[in-house]
């Protein structure tokens, strides 16, 4: 299966780590974009079609979009 990934990985490294950096716990952070990335998983499996973006490139750049636009998030990361 070919994966397309509209972003370009100097550009994931860089989202990741702000991410990690805005979280006060790191463990708590990585456990979160974990099940992040299993609920996108599952919900592309029910779909039955699934997407060109691995599940945990998709959570990543989804949290990292919630921490620059603080109105669309729906919990705190810390």
């Amino acid at each position: 299966m070919l994966r397309d990934f509209s972003v370009s990985s100097g550009e994931m490294v860089e989202r990741a780590h702000r991410l990690m950096s805005a979280a006060s716990n790191r463990y708590r952070i990585v456990e979160q974009v974990s099940r992040r990335a299993k609920r996108c998983r599952f919900e592309d499996d029910e779909k039955g079609d699934p997407s060109l973006m691995k599940p945990v490139i998709r959570a990543v750049l989804e949290m990292s979009d919630e921490l620059t636009e603080p109105e669309i998030l729906g919990h705190d990361l810390n």
